[in-house]
């Protein structure tokens, strides 16, 4: 028997608490949160375009990163919103099932992001391990399979755990001191045993973020290997430059993420909650929005698409050709 009156084991809502203690200074807290969000959506559409727009962007690479920016725009828009109306209206309500929704999209594009973040580092291993070979291997249809494999595992991994919550009942009130509705957050109100949902849930961390990070390690570590071994200094610096991007993008999606995940389990005593708020929110927000910063600047390629697209001098209408002798026929009968 649970010590709590179980009256009404799955709630109508839940309240959305934002970030407790500094209700005063919501306001202020949102502008850089919103201002991310604007720079997120901006940049990234802005990459999908020019991608869609530029042939010489049709390449493996910048598939893979036109995935990373939808992926990164689908997660942001999952929780931003929604956040940005608890700060500004106080509008702090949520039914259970959006909750489990936003739950959903949420934990299914973050480990999106990070198998994409995988694959990029396989397609620089195969660039520079296998140049001759680059384009038979990471063919269009490959990349196909593989993103979309990629988001099939987030969705059969995540859904467990979905249902998991969705099943549990919650006595505990419905108040969740948090911006958006993650896995634990909302377990942690049940009265029931989350022992299994919790412990599920870890193991999804687990085997995304552990098993991505270790083809992402192999493939940097061989990538290094080759790179070593090449005679010339300037094929070396031009090996290097093309993953300078692709490290940074590695370096901003999980710093914060190991910061988040290691805080929540073992510093909760020493870290006040309202940091813990802001780091996951940060760990959601800041890598979608440098992604395209760091790319723009990071890579040649779209730098000159980017130059191409706003300052090259296109005509307003083709010039008509007109047959000469037709010309001289018209000269002729006058």
């Amino acid at each position: 028997m649970h010590g709590y009156n179980c009256t009404r084991p799955t709630p109508a809502s839940f309240i959305l608490n934002g970030v407790p203690g500094l209700e005063g200074a919501h306001i202020w807290i949102s502008l850089p949160f919103c201002s991310m969000y604007l720079v997120t959506v901006l940049g990234n559409c802005g990459l999908l375009y020019l991608i869609y727009l530029e042939e010489s962007l049709h390449r493996p690479m910048y598939y893979f990163l036109a995935l990373l920016s939808f992926t990164d725009i689908v997660q942001c828009t999952s929780i931003v919103p929604k956040m940005l109306c608890i700060f500004w209206f106080d509008l702090k309500e949520i039914s259970f099932n959006a909750c489990l929704v936003q739950m959903f999209f949420l934990h299914t594009f973050t480990g999106m992001e990070s198998g994409v973040l995988m694959l990029m580092a396989l397609d620089r291993y195969v660039a520079i391990c296998y140049p001759l070979r680059y384009s038979a291997i990471l063919t269009n249809p490959i990349i196909a399979k593989a993103g979309f494999l990629t988001f099939l595992r987030g969705v059969i991994l995540v859904i467990p755990f979905t249902l998991l919550t969705k099943r549990l009942p919650y006595c505990k009130g419905n108040i969740i001191s948090h911006t958006y509705c993650d896995h634990m957050s909302v377990a942690k109100l049940s009265c029931g045993n989350i022992k299994v949902s919790a412990i599920y849930g870890l193991m999804v961390a687990l085997l995304i973020g552990g098993f991505d990070i270790l083809c992402i390690t192999v493939s940097y570590t061989m990538i290094l290997r080759a790179v070593v071994s090449l005679s010339s200094a300037e094929a070396q610096q031009k090996a290097f430059s093309t993953c300078t991007a692709h490290i940074c993008a590695i370096v901003i999606t999980y710093v914060p993420a190991f910061f988040t995940f290691f805080t929540h389990r073992f510093g909760n005593h020493t870290i006040p909650h309202s940091i813990h708020i802001f780091v996951a929110n940060l760990y959601l927000l800041l890598p979608p929005t440098l992604n395209p910063i760091i790319y723009g600047i990071k890579t040649k390629q779209i730098q000159e698409g980017m130059l191409k697209l706003f300052f090259s001098k296109r005509p307003l209408k083709k010039e008509i050709k007109v047959n000469p002798s037709v010309r001289r026929g018209k000269h002729f009968h006058r």
